[in-house]
């Protein structure tokens, strides 16, 4: 599963005027949230099912099992109803209005991205203050005009089509880019002339939602991985039929030649990639986020094949072709990672050279070759670290970043000095850097002001002990002035999986929250990737609950330390964060007052059916085996349910145009609650419509988005936000 941003989104603003703070003024402690009343449309029925299955000797009821079935005209009504009540419901809360214009001024934003160079083109995305949508730019060289490439507010009617990947030939000529409907993962890919801006009407290919298209030199053509979609392949097995295929320019899609079989294995991925002179071709069978097989094809051989250059190793690699050698990263032997350089000649695993060890301290989250540099991108504590050694692997020097962190890797080609890099922490807004990496010497490329006082705010890292005695991270970002008064509203976010980081970068959504008082907190738990291999073997498979376990543990820490109380302390998470929160409400209702579950994973015994679940069995396990089973019916949320017991309010996000994890989690979930919970009010479901995974790419909907969000936070932790003026 490719991780979803939080919804809580990491939007900009640049605007002139002062910005007014959202305060808070407590309600007693006692207050119990806002009940539904006659105005708001009815909250409607669900009817339990008897549906139940015997899995491996174990009776599992599945009582809202026809919710899954979201084409049935009953579960169409069900959802149209939970949406209107539930958008009834925030639209009332005191505050939401104001939070909604706060929100306007720091989300709609003049920005730009770090730019991408092809020939002597630069191409980049720039958000306007006055926009939906990013748009991509395009200019020739350091200086020449800014030209408007592809500018999806334009396209249909301006909201349910949206940009996807793009990858543009080495010439800069010619560009090859996802179109998504309604934000989905599902793309077709298009073909664009940059000078004319001509889409060709021929090279239009669907399928190409793992696309990740590959140029070859001359910019004829472009290896690409294709997914069929013949709708009569069941959904849960269509990523193991995707294969390699390669595109010349101007021929019919259908034709493509095929250049790499697909595996016929559902719980894998398969993408390749190209090296800069056209001449190695690497296809990758990826194994969940914990290994993947490596294969290679010389294209100056015309009779050549594939061969293998790593298979069945429990770690992952990275190949980089340069000059005749390859650059490997893997974890292999090295949970934190390290390079080894290969000789393609003799590629057999005995004759790789180490030529960057592993560091013990740090996490080389990825590389580059920049400038006839090795680039490498680690994370020492949490926070980015930017190295450049020499091809030989010696260590040059450490990029100076302007603090604690995250900063991307270094954007630039192989024979060129120059190279570009992001960077940004809780307290400072997105900043584009412009690098030499001969001399090291580094300048401002773009910047951000945002409308706020960002130096009211101060950024904590702290360890905790959880359940199995294991210390781990959490940053707390508050203001410099609020005190440890055991009711300041706390908000607790966490993902704990697929080897993401969570690490300190700028997201403008939590500004009103802090400048009301409350305080931040991320929690770098066990299954992410912040401490290397070890770090998510910890928290996925038969290990995944400790993930849970570090979550309750995080929570009960702010509490322990005077930050706040269980009635002022809500937990927020997506996709497999959605997941956690899920489990977190399940096992531990009592220390939470407030919850907000996002496209989550809720149902762990049939997940692996929808979606593209089965991809993430090498992370979870699947219930058709015994163990495995035992393990997810154990703390599945959906499974987990109660009645009797008092559980807290929750807001369940969800999206129409969900392709990835199917919205039947949502729905399952929220019903079973509410029938299970006394306060079955306090249980909403949130659709968001003409959505994907990632939520709608319209700024106008983060805004409505995060209003609500927020609305229900306040209310349900007893404050309630209200609009004053900065001094």
């Amino acid at each position: 599963m490719r991780p979803v941003l939080p919804l809580v989104l990491s939007l900009l603003v640049a605007c002139p005027k002062a910005a007014p703070e959202i305060a808070v003024t407590p309600a007693p402690p006692t207050a119990p949230a806002a009940p539904p009343t006659p105005a708001f449309p009815p909250l409607p029925a669900a009817r339990a099912g008897a549906e139940a299955d015997t899995l491996h000797g174990t009776v599992v009821p599945d009582p809202y099992r026809w919710l899954e079935d979201e084409r049935s005209p009953e579960v169409q009504a069900w959802m149209a109803a939970e949406d209107a009540h539930t958008r009834a419901r925030l639209s009332a809360v005191s505050g939401r209005d104001a939070l909604a214009a706060r929100f306007r001024e720091l989300f709609y934003v003049d920005s730009v991205s770090a730019p991408v160079q092809r020939g002597n083109r630069l191409f980049y995305l720039r958000t306007h203050a006055d926009r939906e949508k990013a748009v991509l730019y395009w200019r020739d060289g350091r200086d020449g005009a800014e030209r408007v490439l592809l500018d999806p507010n334009g396209w249909g009617d301006g909201k349910t089509t949206s940009l996807g990947d793009w990858s543009v030939s080495w010439d800069g000529r010619t560009i090859v880019y996802q179109e998504k409907p309604n934000a989905a993962d599902e793309a077709t890919l298009k073909v664009l002339t940059v000078d004319t801006g001509a889409v060709s009407t021929v090279d239009v290919i669907p399928g190409g939602k793992y696309a990740e298209p590959q140029w070859t030199p001359d910019g004829k053509g472009f290896y690409y991985a294709w997914l069929p979609t013949d709708a009569s392949i069941p959904v849960d097995a269509r990523p193991g039929m995707t294969e390699i295929r390669y595109h010349a320019l101007g021929t019919d899609p259908a034709t493509d030649a095929r250049i790499h079989p697909a595996t016929k294995d559902p719980s894998t991925f398969l993408n390749t990639s190209l090296s800069r002179d056209g001449r190695w071709l690497f296809v990758y069978v990826q194994r969940g986020w914990n290994e993947n097989d490596v294969h290679v094809r010389d294209l100056k051989n015309p009779k050549g094949a594939f061969t293998p250059l790593v298979l069945g190793k429990d770690a992952t690699y990275m190949p980089w072709a340069w000059q005749d050698r390859f650059y490997v990263q893997t974890n292999e032997g090295a949970p934190h990672g390290r390079i080894f350089r290969v000789d393609p000649k003799k590629p057999a695993r005995k004759d790789w050279v180490e030529i960057v060890p592993e560091d013990p301290n740090a996490t080389l989250e990825g590389f580059s070759i920049v400038g006839g540099h090795l680039a490498l991108s680690y994370l020492t504590d949490v926070h980015s670290e930017l190295r450049i050694h020499t091809l030989d692997g010696t260590r040059a020097r450490t990029v100076q970043l302007p603090g604690i962190g995250t900063a991307s890797g270094l954007v630039g080609l192989e024979d060129s000095d120059e190279a570009y890099f992001s960077y940004s922490s809780f307290t400072t807004p997105r900043q584009v850097y412009r690098t030499s990496l001969s001399t090291g010497a580094s300048s401002t490329w773009a910047t951000v002001a945002v409308k706020a006082d960002l130096s009211a705010f101060t950024v904590e890292q702290v360890r905790y002990t959880s359940k199995d005695g294991t210390k781990v991270p959490m940053f707390l970002v508050h203001r410099t002035d609020a005190p440890r008064d055991r009711d300041r509203p706390t908000l607790l976010y966490g993902y704990g999986g697929f080897d993401v980081s969570l690490t300190p970068a700028f997201r403008s959504s939590i500004l009103p929250w802090l400048e009301a008082g409350g305080v931040y907190a991320v929690a770098n738990l066990r299954g992410g990737g912040e401490y290397g291999k070890a770090w998510h073997d910890a928290g996925r498979g038969a290990l995944k609950q400790n993930v849970f376990d570090d979550f309750v543990a995080a929570g009960e820490f702010l509490v322990s330390e005077g930050w706040t109380r269980p009635a002022r302390l809500a937990i927020y998470g997506g996709s497999n964060g959605g997941l956690l929160t899920g489990a977190a409400i399940t096992q531990r209702p009592d220390l939470w007052g407030a919850v907000v579950c996002a496209v989550p994973l809720l149902d762990m015994v049939r997940y692996h059916q929808f979606g593209s679940g089965r991809t993430w069995i090498p992370e979870y396990g699947s219930a058709e085996d015994p163990e495995q089973f035992r393990t997810l019916h154990a703390y599945s949320p959906y499974h987990r349910i109660r009645p009797g017991v008092a559980y807290p309010p929750l807001l369940m996000m969800s999206a129409d145009h969900d392709d990835r994890v199917d919205p039947m989690h949502a729905r399952k979930f929220v019903a079973a609650l509410r029938a299970a919970d006394a306060k079955g009010g306090d249980t909403l479901l949130r659709i968001e419509a003409n959505a994907g995974h990632g939520g709608a790419d319209q700024v106008g909907k983060a805004i409505e988005t995060n209003a609500d969000m927020y609305a229900f936070l306040f209310q349900a932790l007893g404050a309630t936000p209200t609009a004053s003026s900065t001094p």
